[in-house]
């Protein structure tokens, strides 16, 4: 009898119990099959549910932290500036401020998964910003850590130059110049220089024939050439009337002179190491070989050669398609437009029309048809 009511509670559970209803027995019927795929997709449903909002919320808290230690990181940035600002004591070596702040940000873990970027491009940012590659002794990690530390310097000094431009900076540059000069009772004039009959300034005449025969002869030619013009250019400016100094015009000539000098830095650099473009050489001696002979005219379209070119398309382009035109010879590297290819050319190709310009001013050509403009 106990065996008996055992049995019956079995099976009355058995009943009651969905899941070990749906337990397969011998022989199911097609429904059961259907009801229990449809369980078994459901729970596959949930669990992957589940899965993608723990990883969402973790991906959320990730984010977050990652903006906390940004905003950290540049929080210490603006207290080691104003610190390096406000103390007397002399103030501190961009090397050791790299250094502190490069601390700062190995703190924080999630700073650090979150600058992990490739070994190849660690290298390029680092030689764009003029920065050894690799320190004595120095990881991949700590490299990344001291890029990090460089541009969030950079990224400080952006802010709080921001609103003012090359320009203004100059302009700033000679008043502050100008003051000093008036506190010492110096009037900054200078010995000027001769001019002669050959051309602008001293030595010979730039040969032409030395581009095909041997283009390394240009270099210090040219670096010379155009030194001498900025220098005179310089000393114009400084034997000018007080009157003229301090008039509204005067100051932006000033600024004028001292913004062109700041943008052929990297033009002189290049001549300084010969790793000027062939094409780019070619059309600064014609400039150069032109303003010595004082034939203005010839040194303007050398200029315009130079700047926007005299091809078809001159944007750049050198190839238009994949098979040979007819007119193929015209589009030629030599004759595309220099002036768009970055800000720097931009910059020292507009300050070379700006020495044309003065030595124009300055040794005016005995031809009147010379005469630029």
């Amino acid at each position: 009898m106990d065996a008996l009511k055992a049995e019956i509670a079995s099976k009355r559970k058995v009943l009651e119990d969905p899941v070990a209803a749906a337990r397969p027995t011998k022989y199911m019927k097609r429904g059961d099959l259907e009801r229990l795929k449809e369980e078994q997709e459901r729970k596959a449903r949930e669990e992957k549910r589940k899965t993608e909002e723990e990883a969402t919320a973790k991906r959320k808290a990730e984010e977050a932290a990652t903006r906390v230690a940004a905003a950290q990181a540049k929080a210490a940035v603006e207290a080691m500036a104003k610190a390096q600002s406000s103390s007397k004591s002399p103030s501190k070596s961009p090397g050791l401020l790299v250094a502190e702040l490069q601390d700062a940000i190995m703190s924080d873990a999630q700073m650090k998964e979150q600058y992990a970027i490739s070994n190849e491009e660690t290298i390029r940012r680092l030689r764009s910003k003029g920065q050894p590659i690799r320190l004595f002794a120095e990881s991949d990690k700590d490299r990344r850590l001291r890029l990090r530390a460089l541009e969030l310097l950079d990224e400080k000094d952006h802010e709080r130059l921001g609103g003012q431009n090359d320009f203004k900076k100059a302009l700033e540059d000679v008043e502050n110049i100008e003051r000093e000069m008036h506190s010492k009772g110096s009037k900054g004039k200078k010995k000027a220089a001769a001019s002669g009959e050959d051309g602008v300034g001293e030595g010979g005449v730039l040969d032409l024939d030395l581009v095909k025969t041997d283009p390394d002869k240009l270099y210090p030619i040219i670096y010379y050439a155009l030194k001498r013009i900025l220098k005179e250019w310089g000393e114009s400016m400084d034997e000018r009337p007080v009157e003229i100094k301090q008039s509204r015009q005067g100051k932006l000539a000033a600024a004028t002179q001292v913004q062109s000098a700041e943008y052929l830095k990297p033009l002189f650099k290049q001549l300084r190491s010969r790793s000027l473009p062939q094409d780019v050489l070619a059309r600064i001696a014609e400039i150069v070989h032109h303003v010595q002979k004082r034939q203005y005219q010839r040194a303007n379209d050398s200029y315009l050669r130079l700047s926007i070119g005299n091809a078809p398309w001159p944007i750049g382009v050198t190839m238009v398609g994949i098979h040979e035109r007819s007119a193929r010879e015209k589009i030629s590297a030599d004759q595309v437009a220099h002036v768009l290819n970055d800000e720097v050319s931009r910059k020292y190709i507009q300050s070379l029309k700006r020495l044309i310009t003065f030595s124009q001013t300055k040794y005016p050509p005995a031809d009147i048809s010379q005469l630029m403009g």
